[in-house]
């Protein structure tokens, strides 16, 4: 699926609509890329008739959706959510190469395969990441807050979106001893910008480094689970 040239560079156009076809349940590839593709898991308590939510999980540089997977899917599992982890085009995102593009494509090609397969909750619908992918979870989120209601971002350095859409509520989480994204000049700092922008922000400081506590990622599910 490509992007319209009369559409931003950064936008997403892919909604939820009733499933053409069940899906398989459990952990299958994408099945959309060469190279670089991703995967879906599907919880054992989904059932077709029943919206469940989704996250849409962004790995850090250098990573990939099946490391992503792997931290994600047992969680997914106990809290019953759908998630699909997709591979950047390259190492990392393409914001952090100059400008969306190819990302933006196959994550908006993934999403439209989901909703074809899956009944996912437009009310629980978010996008999420560690690292440079939650920055570009924050940037990408930012500019399609029509679609996705909430963001989860675990260490970002920045937001960089375009055009802003709706007002999604934003879960933010830091080490105090993060040596790779330093808080002091990442979430210290972004923070405080984001809600003088007026979203609603939920933010957690933990005493560790650059990573995510799974007691973080329990947390940040709870408030996608609970928020209005």
């Amino acid at each position: 699926m490509r992007v319209s040239s009369r559409e931003p560079a950064d936008a997403l156009r892919a909604r939820p609509k009733q499933p053409m076809a069940d899906g398989p349940i459990g952990l299958r590839p994408l099945g959309i890329g060469r190279e670089r593709d991703g995967f879906v898991y599907v919880p054992s308590s989904y059932h077709p008739d029943r919206p469940t939510p989704l996250v849409v999980m962004l790995h850090g540089a250098g990573g990939r959706g099946e490391r992503t997977m792997r931290s994600t899917q047992a969680l997914a599992e106990r809290k019953g959510l759908i998630v699909l982890a997709p591979d950047a085009r390259q190492a990392t995102w393409d914001v952090l190469y100059g400008g969306f593009g190819p990302d933006v494509a196959f994550i908006d090609a993934a999403l439209e395969d989901v909703f074809a397969h899956h009944n996912v909750d437009p009310a629980r619908l978010a996008i999420g990441g560690f690292s440079d992918g939650a920055s570009y979870a924050l940037s990408l989120g930012l500019s399609n807050g029509d679609l996705f209601g909430h963001i989860l971002a675990y260490s970002p350095g920045f937001a960089a979106p375009g055009a802003r859409r709706g007002t999604p509520g934003i879960y933010v989480s830091h080490g105090v001893r993060d040596e790779v994204l330093p808080i002091e000049a990442c979430s210290r700092r972004l923070v405080p910008l984001l809600r003088q922008a007026g979203y609603h922000v939920t933010y957690r400081e933990f005493d560790g480094p650059h990573t995510v506590p799974p007691e973080i990622a329990a947390e940040a599910v709870d408030w996608l689970l609970a928020e209005p």
